[in-house]
């Protein structure tokens, strides 16, 4: 059952765990600043860009660059090949950690639902083995990567419907009505 206000809705994903859509800024959210953590939709060099990932780079300071310079490299330039998920602090953030995972670039990958459904599942686990209790999204490859927002909302609430349960809270913070819509959509299609 969902409940919520004009810009938040809230739905019981599990008995003991909430999954929450709302319109908002990534950047500014958190919930416990020690067992919480935003997702960071980075490219595999995991050194910032354009979109979220530009936003959480600038929100969290010039330290959370230098950790992720310091994430090991596993094929030259890449730290953090598609659909893998990787964990920093959050520095300047509210939030404590920042999980950085690559989505898929739509037109460009064989499998582009594969591999989102893994840089949502890879993130989870990597919340999980860091006993992070909350955990906010944004809509991973709606930017630039040129996900179809309807497509992406099925395959996040999917997911987080099927790997989500550990945690208290999953949250999904979105920038625009279009794609808050697209997911309040998909999550009473499938939690409903």
């Amino acid at each position: 059952m969902a409940s919520g206000g004009e810009n938040s809705v809230t739905f019981q994903l599990t008995p003991s765990s909430l999954l929450k859509i709302q319109k908002g800024d990534i950047t500014r959210w958190s919930i416990d600043g020690s067992s919480d953590a935003i997702v960071n939709p980075a490219n595999e060099r995991m050194l910032g860009g354009g979109g979220a990932d530009g936003a959480i780079h600038r929100a969290a300071g010039p330290e959370l660059r230098d950790a992720c310079y310091k994430v090991r490299e596993v094929h030259p330039g890449v730290r953090c090949p598609t659909g893998e998920a990787r964990i920093t602090p959050g520095f300047r953030l509210p939030a404590s950690h920042v999980i950085h995972t690559v989505g898929p670039v739509y037109d460009a990958n064989p499998n582009p639902k594969a591999s989102l459904t893994n840089a949502y599942r890879n993130s989870l686990r990597v919340a999980k083995e860091n006993n992070i209790q909350y955990i906010a999204f944004p809509a991973i490859s709606c930017g630039v990567f040129g996900y179809p927002y309807d497509e992406a909302a099925t395959v996040a609430i999917s997911t987080v419907k099927e790997f989500g349960s550990d945690l208290k809270e999953v949250h999904f913070v979105l920038f625009s009505d279009e794609i808050y819509d697209a997911w309040v959509t998909a999550a009473n299609e499938q939690l409903n």
